[in-house]
């Protein structure tokens, strides 16, 4: 059995056995909860309904949140000639193409999103074992792939709060909305928007209730229960 420290229990304790709580009781529950001497991130977990072993049951996509993470985005961009110029001007960290591509196959990884123009996209492809690992395989379903022209809007979005969310093996998504020193009211424009786009995705294919369960939590705190109903009718300002 885990052993939970004295600042877990007192946070356990906090919360109503069995009990649901609306988004804005939940946030301000985790803000409060969150005690540790690091800016603790604030995760949503949801259980789907979906099946992910079927093809129209999978869940994956890409969310523009409007405040954030709260991460700091290191953004690489694979291209090639004026492509550069671009992806560095628009603030991407690390632009180029057989340089960078030696520098991950000798296992660099330092960078957090990677983009990549089509027309790069064969001399990349060696790098799937590497980078799909870490998810950091660029993707055309995920938008980062994307003509010369997109790549300063990719490359801002990355930074300013693009986050991808996708099933794993047991029908559950994992996404951070933000940090605990954000204000109550980030956090729920956060939460409002994600699930605007969880829900906008749903599978075709999915039978029944596509939300099971969702939780709320932080890095070192509880999870706190969520109403599925309440969460799945915010709005998006």
């Amino acid at each position: 059995m885990v052993k939970r420290g004295k600042r877990y229990n007192a946070a356990l304790a906090s919360l109503e056995p069995d009990s649901v709580y609306s988004a804005q009781d939940a946030v301000s529950i985790v803000k409060k909860n969150a005690t540790s001497k690091f800016d603790e991130t604030i995760e949503l977990h949801l259980k789907t309904g979906a099946d992910p072993r079927h093809a129209d049951q999978m869940l994956r996509g890409i969310s523009i949140l409007p405040h954030g993470t709260g991460k700091n985005v290191r953004t690489l961009v694979f291209c090639e000639g004026d492509a550069i110029d671009i992806a560095l001007g628009a603030g991407a960290e690390y632009a180029g193409s057989d340089e960078l591509i030696s520098d991950v196959e000798g296992g660099w990884l330092e960078f957090d999103v990677s983009i990549a123009t089509p027309d790069i996209m064969g001399k990349i492809s060696k790098l799937g074992r590497i980078l799909g690992r870490k998810g950091l395989m660029p993707n055309p379903r995920t938008g980062t792939v994307v003509p010369p022209d997109d790549i300063a809007k990719a490359v801002e979005d990355s930074k300013r709060g693009r986050i991808e969310f996708k099933l794993d093996r047991n029908a559950i998504v994992h996404v951070p909305i933000g940090k605990a020193s954000f204000e109550e009211q980030k956090l729920i424009d956060n939460l409002a928007t994600l699930m605007d786009t969880l829900l906008r995705a749903k599978p075709s294919g999915v039978k029944g209730d596509f939300l099971k369960t969702a939780f709320l939590t932080t890095t070192m705190g509880p999870s706190v229960s969520l109403d599925i109903a309440d969460i799945s009718n915010l709005e998006v300002k």
